[in-house]
């Protein structure tokens, strides 16, 4: 099981932490895009201030974004890669807008401006969320971790206390059934405090 759980868990991890790391800068990059657009730039070339001016990951994204266009591919195809990277709402609306401009027109520098102070907005919201429960994630690193720090500081007083439940086929038997119900409290307490947008 850990050999299965555990790599996930690091990938997924990392994972997550790629995309954080992505949604903190892309704002930056939406309006650095806006400013080169309002200054006459074609759409590439504010890309290409992208893709050299701000930081890792989107900097990198956005070269691969030029890297696609160089072989080929229109913006709107370039894009969607951009998208199968990292799927966040967030790349969503900004494909959408680009693609939409693409094929029908419109102001891009007005669109991409009201995107950046959506992003700016939902990042707000996420760290707004995030304050208020770390109380209940607080709460719930202490009701998952007092079971076992019982058990240690009663076993260091009295260290035959609970050798049954080590020792007896019963014992062992509810030992196993805590250890689920805790893994069970600490799923769905960790469930109750992540909120999705």
């Amino acid at each position: 099981a850990g050999g299965y759980l555990l790599p996930r868990m690091y990938v997924m991890r990392k994972r997550k932490q790629y995309q954080n790391k992505f949604l903190d800068e892309l704002p930056n990059a939406v309006e650095a895009i806006v400013r080169g657009v309002k200054t006459g730039l074609p759409l590439n070339d504010s890309m290409r201030v992208v893709a050299k001016d701000t930081k890792e990951p989107v900097k990198s994204e956005f070269q691969r974004v030029l890297d696609q266009q160089a072989f080929g591919f229109s913006m709107t195809e370039a894009v969607q890669v951009l998208l199968q990277r990292v799927p966040l709402p967030e790349v969503n609306f900004f494909v959408v807008v680009i693609s939409v401009q693409q094929q029908a027109g419109g102001n891009l520098s007005e669109a991409l401006g009201n995107l950046a102070r959506v992003l700016r907005n939902r990042k707000k919201m996420k760290q707004k969320v995030a304050a208020m429960s770390s109380e209940a994630k607080a709460s719930a690193g202490i009701i998952g971790s007092l079971p076992i720090v019982v058990a240690i500081m009663v076993s260091v007083v009295s260290p035959q206390y609970l050798s049954p439940l080590i020792t007896t086929p019963l014992g062992q038997i509810w030992l196993g059934a805590a250890a689920i119900m805790m893994c069970l409290g600490v799923f769905v307490m960790n469930r109750m405090v992540k909120f999705d947008f």
